[in-house]
């Protein structure tokens, strides 16, 4: 007999904590919105909720070094100044508070891996701009890159698709694969030529190895929906191009329109979209794994409806069999 795909979502306080106060465009409401939006719709009655864990040191230094690791530790007692160059301030607790995003992605992975779910989502994940060694653009710990590892490692996963829809280019993920030719990358994403992090051409594809195997398509300020889809058909041909064993998928909703800090234009439907037909590859991969984490957003209403509008489609992308 037929049953509902499992979708798995990790909520929780833990990973609530991770923002910034003093009108931080990141701040700790962000995951509230989420799941009040979730609640509003029914959803969170159809999902498996998962609670977030705390990363170890471990889990932390397969993708960071220890001197940074050690940094924020410091930084986390003290909680003065800031993690990087100006835009991600310290507050006390955020050693805690950022492993904790690393540890519900890392609980959604294995959900995903056991079996026990097929699609998966985090909202306070996906924090693509953090660097092997230092922080940046709001992002501490990189969830994304300590996830790529522990498939590796830990379940000897080597060919991984990242997918990114966020409106600022993923950088922290694209330098520090970018001579990985088993990792899949198509960002779509603003123009990084007045935005930040100013990195994302289209010319950037990799190198050596993996030269001219990632994908960069950044858009114009302003640019919509008509043009988000035309951009998807490029990743598409590229995810076929590029068959994986299990799909990341960065959906920042600053890519919507109406958002503070960026320009792109997009509704939620560009995030409906994407979600649904990620799941469709995935399957048809033979896989079928998806992580969904939710990376940027600072329009509250926004990024409420496109999270849900892709757990919305994880929840509507096919069935299993089973008896």
């Amino acid at each position: 007999m037929s049953a509902p795909v499992p979708v798995a979502v990790v909520v929780g306080e833990a990973i609530a904590r991770y923002g910034f106060g003093n009108g931080h465009p990141f701040g700790q409401d962000r995951h509230e919105h989420f799941v009040r939006e979730l609640a509003a719709q029914g959803l969170d009655e159809r999902v498996v909720r998962l609670a977030p864990r705390m990363a170890t040191i471990a889990e932390l230094a397969s993708f960071h070094s220890s001197d940074y690791i050690e940094f924020v530790q410091k930084k986390s007692v003290n909680g003065e100044g800031f993690m990087d160059g100006g835009d991600t301030p310290a507050f006390r607790g955020v050693f805690e508070a950022a492993g904790s995003v690393v540890g519900a992605t890392l609980v959604a992975l294995d959900s995903l891996m056991s079996g026990a779910s097929r699609r998966a989502f985090v909202p306070i994940a996906g924090l693509h701009h953090a660097a092997r060694a230092n922080a940046a653009g709001f992002c501490v710990f990189s969830d994304c890159g300590v996830a790529v590892e522990r498939l590796r490692a830990h379940y000897g996963v080597q060919r991984i698709a990242y997918v990114d829809i966020d409106a600022h280019h993923g950088d922290g993920m694209f330098y520090a694969f970018e001579d990985d030719p088993d990792l899949g990358f198509a960002d779509i994403h603003e123009d990084g030529r007045d935005l930040y992090p100013g990195t994302g051409a289209r010319e950037e594809t990799g190198r050596g190895a993996a030269a001219g195997t990632k994908l960069n398509l950044p858009l114009a300020p302003g640019a919509g929906d008509a043009e988000f889809m035309r951009a998807w058909e490029e990743v598409e041909a590229y995810l076929e191009r590029f068959p994986s064993d299990f799909i990341l998928f960065q959906c920042g909703a600053d890519s919507l329109a109406g958002d503070p800090i960026t320009h792109l234009r997009f509704s939620e439907a560009a995030h409906a979209h994407a979600a649904r037909r990620l799941c469709e590859i995935a399957d048809r991969q033979g896989h079928g794994r998806v992580l969904g984490m939710g990376g940027g957003g600072y329009n509250r209403r926004n990024l409420a409806r496109a999270w849900t509008a892709v757990v919305q489609s994880f929840l509507e992308s096919g069935t299993q069999t089973g008896s």
